[in-house]
């Protein structure tokens, strides 16, 4: 197995990039100097859950309802990138993915 930032497995750090959303994609993207993979995981963290961060901030104003359900996708996503880094897959995210394949 591939070992990546802080002598992990490839898949492990790619999961860990999710682990506290985008302050964990930021601080795994700038460790990670070399594996592709586990910088993509990162900079897709940082792109996908920032920005639902703020949407969730910008909405929880106008309406609860539209905050929680951005919550609820978050969940859901964290939970999917998580599961599939782990599983040393690479999951792209539809217009992020393509981003963040360009940052890597």
């Amino acid at each position: 197995m591939t070992k990546a930032t802080f002598n992990l497995d490839e898949n492990v750090a790619s999961a860990a990039c999710y682990v506290l959303g985008w302050l964990t994609g930021i601080i795994f993207f700038l460790m990670e100097k070399e594996n592709k993979t586990v910088r993509f995981h990162a900079m897709q963290s940082i792109i996908t859950f920032l920005s639902l961060s703020i949407l969730s901030y910008i909405f929880g104003w106008i309406s609860g309802l539209l905050s929680l359900l951005i919550s609820l996708l978050t969940l859901i996503l964290w939970l999917v990138l998580m599961i599939k880094a782990y599983q040393g897959e690479k999951f792209k995210l539809p217009i992020v993915g393509d981003i963040a394949e360009g940052q890597a």
